[in-house]
């Protein structure tokens, strides 16, 4: 049996089915040592060209995506931050009645916990049990840079958290159990990254995505085919929320098995890998809502939309 996921309003034409597509960023969209994108780029120019919304759902701080999205072109599009902590909301996505836009024309949905509640359980928690660990809030600009190796400006912006605080984890599994058992009673979980865990609320990248979808569909009157894209265990909830899903070939080493039964695993990492998990489900002829284009030199675009 099909399963219903996958046919969206049945019975209509494919081609006139409205498309929204989740990323994971590090990792993923974004080459997860040099942050770069440029393997995808053939693809996001289609996307946009036919109106199919690119949304990040990331790990990343607000302030880390903005500048992201200006680079991008995504700047009329969502987005999910913090692990679905926080949610950015442009013109197009707002409800008059309950949206109230800032300076920026964004609309910022708070779906998690405070941040100064997160940082004060986990002071807590650490002194509590003895357990060794370093959150991103003590580590100094410089330890970061060599953590991550972004820039110091952008090291700045990571800083700069809502509803998550990621950590380095230093002790071993029986004190992270006990960790992750005390966060519980207070309403907070872990979530694996790819470098980091992240404390975090009982939002995440599976409840934000759900909330957009039904955003969308009340805008619009119209419930649209849905594609995610990532490669880190807390990737894992986005990928099962959605219609199609793509598990892109990680540097980390960690499982990601989602319950998803239209799963593609990429063979390519990062934005290469990125732009094959699209090309998969959405590049072959009986997909696509357009004609096809090919842009030379480039293997990604020669099966894109257009």
């Amino acid at each position: 049996m099909t399963d219903p996921r996958l046919t969206p309003d049945a019975g209509l034409d494919a081609a006139l089915t409205p498309r929204l597509l989740f990323s994971d960023l590090d990792g993923s969209l974004l080459d997860h040592h040099r942050y770069d994108w440029s393997p995808a780029r053939p693809w996001l120019v289609s996307l946009r060209r036919l109106g199919v919304p690119v949304i990040p759902v990331t790990s990343k701080t607000r302030s880390e995506i903005m500048p992201l999205r200006q680079a991008m072109d995504l700047t009329d599009t969502p987005f999910v931050a913090e692990n679905g902590a926080v949610v950015g909301l442009p013109p197009a996505w707002c409800h008059a009645r309950i949206d109230r836009p800032g300076p920026d024309g964004l609309a910022i949905r708070t779906l998690g916990m405070d941040i100064g509640f997160i940082r004060k359980r986990l002071a807590v928690w650490q002194a509590r049990l003895g357990v060794a660990f370093t959150p991103i809030s003590a580590m100094s600009l410089e330890e970061l840079v060599d953590f991550t190796g972004l820039p110091e400006a952008e090291a700045r912006l990571a800083r700069m958290r809502e509803g998550s605080e990621p950590l380095v984890w230093e002790d071993d599994e029986a004190g992270l159990e006990a960790l992750r058992a005390g966060l519980a009673g207070d309403g907070l979980r872990l979530v694996r990254g790819g470098r980091f865990w992240h404390a975090t609320g009982e939002a995440h990248k599976g409840s934000a995505v759900a909330w957009l979808v039904e955003r969308f569909q009340a805008l619009r009157g119209r419930r649209p085919l849905t594609l995610a894209l990532g490669d880190g265990p807390n990737d894992i909830p986005m990928l099962e929320a959605v219609d199609q899903a793509v598990v892109i070939r990680g540097c980390h080493g960690l499982v990601v098995e989602p319950d998803q039964p239209a799963l593609y695993r990429s063979a390519a990492t990062g934005p290469a890998g990125w732009a094959e998990g699209v090309a998969h489900w959405w590049g072959r002829a009986e997909r696509r809502p357009g004609p096809a284009v090919s842009h030379a030199g480039d293997d990604g675009a020669r099966r894109a939309m257009a």
